[in-house]
């Protein structure tokens, strides 16, 4: 392996990292600490502050993860073509890939419109309904990028073992103690 191929699969290793990481913790801080504030345009504007500051890191490390993903395709591309369970492998990365892009941009979207119907709830009995129907679908939404981007760092680590040699670490000193 070179340093190159090594650079590359860290890269995309540490963006997916970023963006499971920074969704988790929208989902399980962020979005919950918003609660606190008094007024729906108070928490509106609390959950806005921290993903306006959040969201140029996850842009950065959902595009640092799609430009090193094709990078290692390239990278691979003969044992892509040939390798059936290579193949495979990227298939279905490929695939949690574009549904972690898409849970990403909907609860982006979702979220932004949550914001602007929580805001005018208050004297607006239509945008009151808009804000509760978008705040349920968003309940389960904000799951939907850690859950994707979770599952690819689990392939990962499963691809990663396909590729280890006979022995681990573990397994060397293990194997001496059943030595006759």
């Amino acid at each position: 392996m070179t340093a190159y191929s090594t650079a590359v699969r860290a890269l995309h290793l540490v963006t997916n990292s970023a963006w499971f990481g920074g969704s988790l913790m929208g989902a399980v801080g962020l979005n919950p600490a918003s609660h606190e504030g008094d007024t729906a345009k108070e928490r509106s504007e609390i959950a806005d502050a921290g993903w306006t500051k959040w969201g140029p890191v996850q842009g950065a490390a959902i595009g640092g993860h799609l430009l090193s993903g094709l990078a290692i395709v390239a990278d691979n591309r003969r044992r892509t073509l040939t390798h059936p369970p290579t193949t495979a492998a990227v298939v279905l990365k490929t695939t949690l890939t574009g549904a972690a892009l898409a849970a990403s941009g909907a609860a982006y979207l979702y979220g932004a419109k949550l914001g602007d119907a929580a805001e005018q709830a208050q004297h607006d009995v239509g945008a009151r309904r808009r804000a509760q129907e978008l705040s349920q679908r968003m309940r389960w939404l904000q799951w939907a990028t850690p859950m994707t981007t979770g599952a690819l760092l689990v392939l990962d680590a499963y691809l990663g073992e396909q590729q280890r040699g006979v022995a681990g670490l573990l397994d060397r000193p293990t194997s001496l103690l059943h030595r006759t």
